[in-house]
């Protein structure tokens, strides 16, 4: 009974296997293009909406393979490129821009696979194609923003204090506060060291003046924070693409990398990159008549804007807050069940807030969204790059309190406009601009030439170490090849499970794992074989091989794992996933060679009362 696995471990192995089947699968469905509709409006597209969209798309004459309406977007599949091109650039003409159409590969994996949570891997640029962009935020610019704000604040805070001053102005990285009288000169310095403790303060020999300037500490946090929130808000941009899997990545000090594996739309999605975002909140103008402004009218001291509906609305010119003052929002509901949105401000946006919102309980505040959009033409036959800006108001609620540095923002429609409003809050805005220094494309037919080699190579090693090892170990040359042929599975379910980026460095991985994997069939092997050659029983013979390989065989493997996470864990990019797929494929190769081989080994030969030689 030494060559008989325990009930459990029998079922250990087919559940395994049963699990690994179904997880591998939807790698074998392709992908539809598709077309994807979102709004980029507060509220989500509604059902009436995604009914006309469907019956606009049937008039230009193109059978629809599919047309899906989930969570407030519309994905509609179509049967070939040239129909998805088709109506992509129908909808862009015929939506305007409060709709955002993009482009998309859509999986058809089948619902039942997906109920259980099986998709199937993604793949990396360099296998399914699309864009690689490099941007370079300006750094410059995020210090300077910081400067402006200081600035203005400074000016405030002087005459919320009734000193009296000649100028506050930047000059060569200081900013220079000329007071009226020297005498007020300690009341601004208390005043500095109270509010204004980050700012280092400098007395120059004029003795009514006071410079300051950001110290090294906070301009080094001003950059961290832009380059980390400008990720941010790009990892959100990207979801309005419906790429699968995007890369966006940090590179250097001042650079982020995105990858977006897929697009086939290279120019929007340079728009959707590229624009740049601000929020502020302005008091409404109730006092005039916003007809009258809509007419040409408008009063000295207030802007005409449009909401989301496009209507008019009139707004006074003073900004309370900017986006760059809020430092968390999240959706919720207030005290009568009602979408609301929870913001919170630094100290000088609470400061600001705390004192309009003392005099302006029961009067509406606006939420203002401007984009800076930036657009290439060719002119004359040279490129110019063509920057427009978008303002739009996206919310409108009752001031029902005072309030500072936390409140709350009502009269939402839905809670998915909170939830929306609330990212916008978040990571709307762009901490500092970017430009585009890099761009690369990677063809469809490239991607998938890629996949055929990396594939191709695959079976061919997998055909030469079956030959091999049936030629050399015969009918357990047989049980090696099926054990490596579960490994594989068993690997591409696991990256499956995990929704690991699958690139041509991963497909070399899967490679290195077959050759590696059959290394431990082989030591089994052998040793059974010389347990035969010092006179053991052949059923002894393959207990004694199972039991003497096993030590050798996980050395040989931590040695490799050991250096499979030290790669995942120093390296980046192509490198990670390469290590990836070397440590899940140890894993796998381990279980497969010890316990699904000897579970064949076991139910060929261990039922055999009498076994007199094995066919090794």
């Amino acid at each position: 009974m030494q060559n008989h696995f325990p009930l459990w471990k029998n079922l250990l192995v087919l559940i395994v296997f049963g699990i690994g089947i179904i997880y591998s699968l939807p790698n074998l469905y392709g992908d539809d293009p598709s077309v994807q509709v979102s709004s980029t409006l507060a509220a989500a597209i509604e059902q009436n909406q995604a009914n006309r969209i469907e019956s606009d798309i049937k008039t230009v004459g193109v059978p629809v393979k599919a047309f899906e309406f989930n969570d407030g977007r519309i994905l509609a599949r179509f049967n070939n490129t040239d129909d998805q091109l088709k109506v992509a650039d129908f909808l862009r003409d015929k939506m305007g821009g409060d709709y955002t159409v993009a482009l998309n590969l859509a999986p058809t994996t089948p619902a039942w696979l997906r109920a259980v949570g099986a998709k199937a891997m993604y793949l990396g640029l360099d296998l399914r194609g699309g864009v690689h962009f490099l941007l370079e935020v300006d750094m410059d610019a995020a210090v300077k923003q910081t400067e402006d704000r200081y600035t203005d604040d400074l000016r405030q805070a002087l005459r919320n204090a009734k000193m009296r001053y000649q100028s506050v102005a930047k000059d060569n990285g200081f900013i220079k506060v000329t007071l009226k009288s020297a005498e007020d000169k300690p009341a601004l310095l208390t005043l500095l060291d109270k509010d204004f403790r980050t700012l280092d303060i400098t007395e120059p020999n004029e003795q009514d003046q006071v410079w300051v300037k950001l110290s090294e500490k906070e301009e080094r946090e001003i950059k961290k924070f832009a380059v980390s929130q400008n990720i941010t808000i790009l990892r959100n941009r990207v979801n309005e693409l419906g790429v699968s899997e995007p890369v966006i990545q940090q590179q250097g000090e001042n650079r982020i990398m995105v990858q977006l594996p897929g697009v086939q739309d290279t120019t929007h999605a340079k728009e959707i990159l590229g624009t740049t975002a601000t929020l502020e909140y302005r008091m409404v103008d109730v006092e005039h008549d916003v007809q009258q402004a809509a007419s040409g009218h408008v009063p000295i001291g207030s802007r005409l804007y449009r909401d989301k509906n496009g209507n008019p609305i009139l707004l006074d010119k003073r900004v309370i807050v900017t986006g760059d003052q809020i430092v968390d929002a999240s959706s919720g509901v207030d005290q009568d069940g009602r979408p609301s949105v929870n913001i919170s401000l630094d100290g000088v946006g609470a400061a600001k807030m705390a004192k309009t919102t003392q005099v302006s309980v029961g009067k509406p505040m606006a939420v203002v969204f401007i984009e800076y959009k930036v657009d290439t033409k060719t002119v004359n036959g040279q490129k110019v790059r063509h920057k427009e800006k978008v303002e739009k108001v996206i919310n409108v609620a009752t001031i029902q309190g005072v309030f500072s540095k936390r409140f709350q923002t009502t009269g939402l429609d839905s809670p998915q406009e909170a939830r929306n409003l609330s990212l916008l809050l978040r990571a709307g805005a762009l901490a500092a601009p970017v430009d585009i220094v890099e761009e690369r494309t990677v063809g469809p037919s490239l991607g998938q030439e890629n996949i055929s080699k990396g594939i191709n190579s695959n079976v061919y090693g997998f055909i030469a170490i079956m030959l091999f090892m049936i030629a050399y170990y015969h009918l357990f040359g047989v049980f090696s090849v099926v054990a490596l042929g579960i490994n594989v599975l068993l690997l591409v379910a696991a990256l499956s499970m995990l929704q690991a980026t699958l690139t041509l460095p991963g497909m070399a991985g899967i490679a290195l794992t077959v050759g590696m994997a059959i290394d431990a069939n082989v030591l089994i092997n052998e040793r059974i074989r010389e347990e035969l050659r010092n006179g053991m029983t052949p059923g002894a013979a393959i207990y004694a091989g199972y039991e003497r390989a096993f030590a050798t065989i996980c050395d040989s493997n931590i040695t490799a794992l050991i250096a499979g996470i030290a790669l995942f864990m120093l390296g980046s990019g192509p490198i990670r996933g390469f290590a990836l797929v070397l440590c899940i494929g140890i894993l796998t190769s381990m279980f497969s060679a010890v316990m699904v081989s000897r579970a064949l080994v076991n139910f060929v030969y261990g039922s055999q009362r009498k076994l007199d030689k094995l066919a090794i």
